[in-house]
């Protein structure tokens, strides 16, 4: 048995060191049953910018990179339109395994994985924190947070600057002219001012 990622995760000094600790997680039985791999993210040296989404769909369960799916094409080029180049953001999720079928993460799944995931916060120690839907808004605000009505502030997160977006598959949902997908444009550039404001 692996000890749990609320022992693991903060004694991880890096990055790579807590990717490797991450996926020979094995803390929720069901998820690690049937994962291919254990999706961690990335972070490039310097990323100013952390986006987080809410758990690996099965292009990235299969390859082992957040977001190469058809949300992560959109994410892409929304991120381009925003002077934000994916290269140089990190990007992870709440859940670093695939829900069976996609299905929503559970509140138990999140508490588990959190440790995780705050420790990739406080190791890429962004200046603007994105989440992208509701899962991750709610891992960042609590529970019961609606997007569209967090979106319109810019909140605090142990000292960075937080928005709250529409994750992309929102916007592919509601079409090119929705405004989910002009909600996430307006949003992440808001991020790539907050990023390089002085």
């Amino acid at each position: 048995m692996t000890a749990a990622p609320l022992v693991l995760a903060p004694a991880q000094a890096g990055w790579a060191e807590l990717g490797r600790a991450a996926r020979a997680c094995t803390a929720c039985a069901e998820l690690a049953a049937g994962r291919t791999t254990v999706v961690v993210g990335e972070c490039p040296p310097g990323a100013a910018v952390l986006l987080v989404g809410e758990a690996p769909g099965a292009q990235e369960d299969e390859r082992g990179v957040p977001f190469v799916g058809r949300a992560g094409a959109l994410l892409d080029e929304l991120l381009d339109r925003a002077g934000l180049s994916r290269d140089r953001v990190a990007v992870a999720n709440v859940l670093k395994c695939r829900p069976p079928g996609n299905r929503k993460p559970t509140r138990q799944e999140v508490a588990t994985c959190r440790p995780w995931l705050d420790r990739q916060l406080a190791l890429a120690d962004p200046r603007v924190v994105v989440t992208l839907g509701g899962t991750a808004a709610e891992w960042a605000l609590g529970p019961g947070v609606r997007v569209g009505v967090a979106r319109e502030q810019v909140h605090r997160l142990g000292g960075r600057s937080l928005l709250v977006t529409y994750h992309p598959s929102a916007a592919l949902r509601f079409g090119p002219a929705g405004a989910p997908r002009a909600a996430l444009l307006e949003d992440l550039s808001r991020a790539a001012a907050l990023a390089t404001a002085g």
